[in-house]
């Protein structure tokens, strides 16, 4: 079975802090544990490779093996993302976009299709949903405080 290409999934979001204040918030591992995951190391630097547990449940966990793969200090962070133990490598890019002390976050998420299509867990509107959740809520309001 050919698989297709899909678009990718962008999610936009104006915070309410500056770009500097944002760009922490994406590359300083303690600042992550607060919004996104706790993660064992980060380091902003290409090449750097972490990794992270995380799922629908507790009883059902993907460890996550990421690489970071292009990196503009305060500006733009991608890196890729993959499932241990299963085909597919997608691609995570945080776009800041200063706005005064406001800031555009532009989150893209492609290489969705490249999953088993045969697992749930892996289906397009589960990520819709778990970003919007990260972006629009749990990183806003660790940042909007």
């Amino acid at each position: 079975m050919t698989k297709t290409t899909q678009s990718p999934l962008v999610i936009e979001q104006t915070i309410n802090a500056p770009a500097e204040k944002v760009w922490k918030a994406i590359t300083d591992r303690d600042q992550m544990a607060q919004w996104y995951f706790d993660l064992a190391e980060f380091r902003p630097e290409i090449g750097f490779e972490f990794r992270f547990s995380g799922g629908p449940s507790p009883e059902k966990q993907y460890l996550h093996v990421c690489k970071i793969t292009e990196l503009e200090t305060g500006k733009k962070l991608t890196y890729s993302w993959r499932y241990e133990g299963y085909e597919g490598e997608s691609f995570v890019t945080f776009l800041l976009m200063p706005q005064g002390e406001k800031t555009l976050l532009r989150l893209t998420h492609s290489g969705l299709e490249t999953f088993p299509v045969d697992i749930p867990d892996f289906a397009s509107k589960n990520f819709v949903e778990g970003w919007n959740e990260i972006i629009r809520s749990s990183l806003t309001k660790f940042l909007e405080v």
